[in-house]
């Protein structure tokens, strides 16, 4: 990334709402999901090791954000499919599965869509 492009990053993520917070979190756990799957499928599996320990590190703090007592029953789906994501990334990095990886990709990616089009309807004044 350009020093202009990372400077706009960081003043986005600085001034983000925390709803927007959370799409760049889903974001990026899936850009880095995608890239650790592309470099397994290279066969470079070293590539692969740091954006799939980075998604898998993005996905437990999503899980930490889980708010149990406001939706239980959510939360614990949410739970599930978080620790399915990084049972699935652990996989694929150590036995240099591209599968896995885009077995992690598939669960995370409606979340991650369904994040974002919640998060626009707040921004946009809707709920």
């Amino acid at each position: 990334m350009n020093p202009a492009a990372r400077r706009y990053a960081q003043a986005e993520r600085q001034t983000a709402s925390p709803e927007r917070l959370m799409v760049l979190l889903f974001q990026a756990a899936l850009r880095n999901v995608r890239a650790g799957a592309e470099a397994l499928e290279r066969g470079t599996a070293a590539e692969a090791a740091r954006p799939l320990t980075l998604a898998s590190d993005i996905v437990v703090e999503l899980h930490a954000t889980l708010d149990r007592p406001r939706a239980p029953e959510l939360c614990d789906q949410l739970a599930a499919i978080y620790r399915f994501v990084c049972d699935r990334l652990g996989a694929a990095a150590l036995a240099r599965d591209a599968r896995a990886a885009r077995e992690a990709e598939r669960a995370l990616a409606p979340i991650a869509e369904a994040f974002e089009a919640a998060a626009a309807r707040l921004a946009a004044g809707g709920r």
